[in-house]
């Protein structure tokens, strides 16, 4: 057993969600860094961030390193899901709050049990997010690399020494969640409103959802997409006749 900081940079991506998908990640150790990927010819975005998550874990753990790790994933669904909601989860018998069966539950398992192991053998993860597409090099390459794979195109991986690789994996802009954003009277009232619904514009067809998840689930990493949270019945009917759809 070594004693060593890790950095994980995870991400997942789906053409059509449900769609042909593949995952990305880089595991950088102190001496060497290694990327990993696959894909998948029909999977969901969240399948492929979790898969992201399990597979880069895994090697941590047969690795057998012992230290922090860190975990900086563009994906809420997988951070909440991971610290959060898997806990409720597992208590109700892998039902959610409306007492439907959990979506992917058998990748929630496997990444619970996985981090379970890499704990017990005496290391701290800990689960950063950090925006995609926002010029973080570790974020940019994993995101790279799974959307070749989506596109099942060919991809050369990097395993060699940290020092060849080239890419700056330690700085990543500290993400400030309560970030101050001059917003109007307005905007702050309907930030903090409950949700009446979520609506997705992908490729010209409009969904209503339910929950967050679902409408993430959806947008996350198509292009052209619009998504918004509505506040009543009439701010809904509002967004879909300023989106242009009668």
């Amino acid at each position: 057993m070594k004693t060593a900081e890790v950095i994980i940079y995870t991400d997942g991506s789906s053409r059509g969600n449900p769609g042909p998908g593949g995952w990305g990640a880089i595991v950088a150790t102190k001496e060497r860094v290694v990327e990993l990927g696959d894909g998948a010819r029909l999977t969901t975005n969240n399948k492929m961030e979790l898969t992201a998550a399990i597979e880069s874990l895994r090697f941590v753990r047969d690795l057998g390193i012992v230290g922090t790790i860190d975990v900086r994933a563009d994906s809420r669904y997988v951070i909440n899901g991971i610290t959060k909601w898997v806990f409720v989860w597992q208590k109700n018998g892998w039902r959610n709050s409306q007492k439907e069966e959990v979506a992917n539950r058998e990748l929630w398992e496997a990444l619970a049990l996985v981090v379970a192991d890499v704990q017990m053998s005496g290391a701290k993860i800990l689960w950063n997010y950090t925006p995609g597409h926002a010029g973080i090099p570790g974020n940019e390459r994993a995101d790279e690399i799974a959307t070749l794979y989506a596109d099942e195109k060919n991809i050369k991986l990097f395993d060699d020494t940290r020092a060849h690789y080239g890419l700056d994996l330690v700085t990543s802009p500290p993400v400030d969640e309560n970030k101050k954003i001059k917003k109007t009277p307005a905007e702050k009232t309907r930030q903090k409103a409950k949700a009446y619904s979520y609506l997705s514009l992908v490729s010209g067809k409009l969904m209503r959802h339910t929950t967050w998840a679902e409408c993430e689930q959806r947008v996350k990493g198509v292009k052209d997409t619009k998504f918004k949270k509505a506040v009543s019945a009439d701010d809904e009917r509002k967004i879909i006749k300023a989106w242009g759809i009668v």
